[in-house]
């Protein structure tokens, strides 16, 4: 029963902050790391679960450790990205190097 406390405390958790609280799914593995609770989540919510500059995504990781630590147990929150999901990629400066190239050094 312990073992699943996690789980359930981590799907309320993300339940009440998503628009699709019927696509919550989160699959528990143990290994000899700890325990990995892999969450999946509606596409479309993603960016509920994360937050801004990823704030709800520690907090909830962080109450996720302190439930495994009550039980023993080193937890991980691993939260699934969706396929096309729309993170944007970082954007690389672009730094115009063709100023410097007649320079003698």
């Amino acid at each position: 029963m312990a073992q699943e406390q996690d789980v359930k405390f981590v799907e309320a958790i993300v339940r009440e902050i998503v628009a699709n609280p019927g696509d919550v799914k989160v699959d528990r593995t143990v290994d000899e790391r700890g325990v990995l609770l892999t969450l999946t989540v509606n596409p479309s919510d993603i960016g509920y679960v994360i937050g801004k500059q990823g704030q709800t995504a520690r907090a909830i990781r962080t109450l996720t450790k302190i439930i495994g630590a009550k039980n023993n147990a080193r937890v991980n929150l691993k939260i699934n990205e969706p396929e096309g999901g729309s993170r944007r990629p970082r954007r690389e400066e672009h730094v115009d190097t063709d100023v410097v190239g007649d320079l003698e050094i």
